[in-house]
């Protein structure tokens, strides 16, 4: 898969799941004050972190620059006034052109910034466990659902044993019937949904194996599943149901969807066309 080079912000999130509790740390730190980071010295980062000198010095190598200052004009390049443009900050002076512009370039940039931390050993994981589950349950709550139930729609056509239902409640009921021989899918921007997460801990207790997709390396989710699959996306004040984040966690399931069907091979094609025939007396 070739992809081009990698942001400053990129690599910490790519990264992040292999950090040490100190690398964790220094990274929680610029993630969240990245236009304080330009502006600043390695001593008062260090400072700031009550870290030695050293060990800034260290996680900069660690992702891939050759000191702080390296990575530094990294972050600067990121953080300009005409990459923040790009992310879309609409207001209500916008004609309905710019807007369409705004938002069209922001779901381009959080599909590249996707496309950038995707762990080739992770979703090679992820594929291998649709495909030798027994059964593949989808859940996702509020705006997420929409996403599992078009996972739903997609893997349904691929002759795997899928679920998907969108009640909380009947989320709980299915996941308290799963064992370890299937497989689900949470789907959640933040990966801190008190409807996801409980019916993680269900699923936890009867040891089914799981995946996630979500945008935060830190959540509970994510540090939680067996495969946890991520997005990248800022989000604007207008977009405060994760939009573009929903256009990345939608790229995810198909790039699932390609690999398992190019698995199957002749298998797959047959569900395929079963399916099409089954939905043919629908058409005109």
């Amino acid at each position: 898969m070739k992809k081009k080079q990698q942001t400053c912000l990129a690599k910490i999130r790519t990264n992040y799941p292999r950090f040490s509790v100190t690398e964790r740390k220094i990274a929680d730190y610029i993630l969240q004050n990245t236009n304080k980071i330009i502006h600043s010295s390695i001593n008062q980062l260090a400072e700031d972190l009550q870290v030695a000198d050293s060990t800034v010095f260290r996680f900069c190598k660690r992702i891939g620059y050759k000191g702080y200052q390296a990575m530094k004009i990294a972050l600067a390049s990121e953080v300009v006034e005409p990459m923040q443009d790009i992310n879309e900050n609409v207001n209500e002076n916008d004609a309905v052109d710019t807007v369409a512009s705004k938002v069209f370039q922001a779901h381009i940039q959080t599909l590249e910034d996707t496309l950038q931390i995707v762990d080739e050993a992770q979703l090679q994981r992820a594929v291998q466990a649709l495909l030798t589950a027994k059964s593949i349950h989808f859940f996702g709550s509020g705006g997420s659902s929409t996403v599992a139930l078009d996972a739903y729609h997609k893997f349904i056509r691929s002759g795997l044993n899928v679920q998907m239902v969108t009640d909380t409640h009947f989320q709980l009921m299915a996941a308290s019937q799963l064992t370890e021989e299937d497989c689900a899918v949470l789907i959640s921007h933040s990966g801190s949904s008190k409807d996801i997460l409980h019916v993680l801990n269900i699923l936890r207790k009867n040891h089914v194996h799981t995946l996630a997709i979500t945008n935060y390396a830190k959540s509970t989710l994510s540090t939680s599943v067996h495969v946890p699959l991520y997005t990248s996306s800022d989000e604007t004040d207008y977009r405060s149901e994760a939009f573009s984040s929903r256009i990345a966690q939608l790229a995810i399931i198909d790039v699932l969807y390609a690999n398992v069907m190019i698995h199957k091979g002749e298998e797959g094609q047959k569900a395929l066309q079963k399916m099409r025939e089954a939905i043919m007396v629908k058409r005109i």
